[in-house]
């Protein structure tokens, strides 16, 4: 989940990009509904490796309530944030990213989804912990169903006769699946213009099954198409965006030359 708060809007707008984009219309939409959703969800994991999910049976209060609370964190003063840190590898952090050292104009909190580990540092809670952790709880069991809904249709998709081939995977106790909640901080232009080749999270792949992504109703999230080209896509708050992982790429070119 992404969380930008107002007062970031204009000056974020200096923060530079890895390289030049235009808009992007043409991410595939997926019903989650849709009786042709198994066909479309593997036409676009081929052509695009992403695509947007609508109907997805995540109630609109539990992300928004969510996102109140998160927001409520990220505006606290810097020293009771940092004693939700470092991240080890769960809790709050703020790092440089990217190959050429770039500077990510991030913070966030990563915790962990398994509701079985209680680890998760109470200080990231903070004033009312029993609220926020029953919002992250009710937040991660509604998106870890359209997950496994998403991962079975996958298998359909692809004819594989054990539909929970890939969604056992996130069932697993031992599984590694984790939530992080990013927030991009208001930037002056002086900070963007010091900092160089400023950018909020750095270009990257990610190494999971799947990324399930929300945002606010704030531009900024890019992906990069097959003959290399950067584009933006637009911003959706009421929907959640795919991204096919490294993992599941892997996956999928096995069952490729299984099944070829």
């Amino acid at each position: 989940m992404v969380v930008l708060s107002q007062l970031a809007l204009e000056p974020f707008s200096v923060i530079k990009t890895c390289k030049p984009i235009g808009l992007f219309s043409e991410i595939p939409v997926i019903d989650l509904t849709d009786p042709h959703a198994k066909t479309l969800i593997i036409k676009a994991c081929e052509e695009f490796g992403f695509f947007k999910l609508v109907n997805h049976g995540v109630p609109m209060e539990a992300m928004t309530k969510l996102e109140a609370l998160a927001t409520n964190f990220f505006n606290l003063p810097q020293p009771e944030k940092d004693k939700a840190g470092p991240p080890n590898p769960f809790g709050y952090g703020n790092k440089k990213i990217g190959p050429n050292g770039d500077v990510g104009w991030v913070e966030y909190l990563l915790l962990n989804t398994n509701p079985q580990i209680s680890s998760q540092k109470t200080s990231i809670f903070q004033e009312n912990p029993q609220i926020f952790r029953s919002a992250v709880e009710d937040y991660i069991l509604a998106v870890k169903r359209m997950a496994f809904e998403v991962l079975e249709l996958m298998a359909d998709g692809l004819e594989i006769e054990s539909r929970n081939v890939f969604s056992r995977l996130l069932r697993d106790d031992k599984s590694d699946s984790c939530f992080r909640l990013n927030h991009y901080p208001p930037c002056s232009e002086l900070q963007a213009l010091s900092g160089g080749n400023l950018i909020g999270f750095g270009e990257h792949t990610d190494p999971q099954i799947i990324s399930v992504l929300r945002s606010n109703n704030t531009s900024g999230l890019q992906i990069c198409l097959k003959e290399g080209t950067w584009v933006s896509v637009p911003p959706d708050q009421t929907s959640f965006f795919i991204n096919v992982g490294d993992a599941l790429q892997v996956c999928l070119l096995c069952v490729f030359i299984l099944f070829s």
